[in-house]
Formats: C-alpha cells, sequence, structure tokens
C-alpha cells in the first residue's frame, strides 16, 4: 500500500486499529514511535544494483494504556513528515515489535482495520544465479508405468 493510499483510507476512519497476521488487534495503546524514509541501495546476488525508497511507520506498544492515536492525529504527522523529510508516495512498511525481535510487514487495508501483512525474503535474480525453476506438479495417476516385465501379484517387486 502506497502512502497516499493510507492517507485516504484515515480520512474514512473514526478509529485507528492495526490487525496482526495472527489476527490479534494491535493494543489500542499503541504509539506510532517513527514516521520516515527508508533507502536502501543495494547489489542482489545477480550482480544488479538496485535502490529501494520505503515509508516507515513504527507502531510501540507501552504501558500507557490511557493513549489513543485518532486518524486524524496520524495523518498531521503524515504531511509533517512529508514536509520535512521531502517523503514521496512510497510503498509503506510497518515494523511492530515481534516475540523476539522487530518484525517488518507490509501494509493492506480491509475497510475498518490496517492489516500487518507479512514480508518474506525473495531471490530477485533467480535467472542469474541459477535457482531452479518450480517443479511441475504432477498427478501419479497421470504418470505412464514402463513396463519392467514382472507383474505385481508375481511376488518379484
Amino acid at each position: 500500500m502506497r502512502l497516499s493510499d493510507v492517507k485516504s483510507h484515515l480520512s474514512q476512519l473514526a478509529t485507528l486499529k492495526f490487525r496482526l497476521p495472527d489476527g490479534n488487534i494491535v493494543p489500542s495503546h499503541f504509539h506510532v514511535t517513527e514516521v520516515g524514509v527508508i533507502s536502501r541501495h543495494f547489489i542482489d546476488c545477480g550482480g544488479t544494483i538496485r535502490q529501494e525508497k520505503l515509508v516507515n511507520f513504527q507502531l510501540w506498544s507501552s504501558t500507557d494504556v490511557d493513549h489513543r492515536l485518532q486518524p486524524t492525529k496520524l495523518k498531521d504527522i503524515i504531511t509533517l513528515s512529508e514536509k520535512l523529510l521531502d517523503m514521496g508516495d512510497y510503498e509503506v512498511e510497518v515494523e511492530y515489535q515481534g516475540s523476539q525481535t522487530i518484525s517488518k510487514f507490509a501494509l493492506g487495508f480491509d475497510g475498518s482495520h490496517f492489516n500487518l501483512i507479512n514480508k518474506q525474503t525473495d531471490c530477485l535474480a533467480p535467472n542469474k544465479c541459477g535457482i531452479p525453476g518450480q517443479k511441475p506438479r504432477v498427478k501419479l495417476k497421470d504418470v505412464k508405468m514402463q513396463s519392467t516385465g514382472c507383474d505385481p501379484n508375481s511376488g518379484c517387486c
């Protein structure tokens, strides 16, 4: 989801809720502790130089259970960030504390909740670094057996 999509959805919400991939809701007293731009300049395993920019939100829950971030307040924070950080309309990535380390998520929206979507690593150059394509799925009933001269009822196999 791009930043413009987030802002559009925020304009339609009365309350701000984030749903984790397991279906649980981020506690309603969460804070957005960072809004920023992450820039990556890297080389992939196939030797291609790549650049990537993302908008990053960091969510944090503390013991301040009376805290409630309203959609309009987050939209104001985003507007200020766009101005001060020269932020573009990039894809949004969300950081949230996992069970042992910070987890990074893509962002979706279902009409009432922002959904944190698990991200996966992947090879960016499978055709250059020897990663084979996905094996075709074959139904055993469609496999033609070669005759070996051994009858299944003969006891030889």
